[in-house]
């Protein structure tokens, strides 16, 4: 088994759920770290979402985001497993406002 460090870069995040992070039916991941910035003078509104195929779960819902500043949703201890043929999903109250930087453990 292969493991593989990456780091996803996805940039302007907005209403509809955008895939950060996936595994196929013979890999498995570990985030390592997951950090969302909101890029608006505004206050926002963030949900990351699982989901296995079949079923689907908020990690986190409607969370406040204030004006100009990141979330460590993932970070220092914790660690969120994706399992065979997952995905994680971010998508925000507002179109065009979040960046988003997912560090991850591929094995396969």
């Amino acid at each position: 088994m292969a493991v593989q460090t990456t780091n996803n870069l996805i940039t302007s995040i907005g209403t509809t759920p955008v895939v950060v992070a996936q595994t196929d039916a013979g890999t498995r991941a570990t985030i390592l770290g997951l950090s969302l910035t909101n890029l608006l003078e505004q206050f926002i509104y963030v949900d990351i979402i699982m989901n296995d195929g079949v079923n689907e779960a908020y990690y986190l819902k409607n969370c406040i985001l204030p004006p100009k500043t990141s979330l460590r949703a993932v970070s220092t201890g914790e660690k969120l497993i994706l399992g065979l043929s997952n995905n994680l999903t971010v998508k925000s109250s507002i179109d065009d406002s979040i960046d988003a930087i997912v560090s991850l453990a591929e094995l396969t």
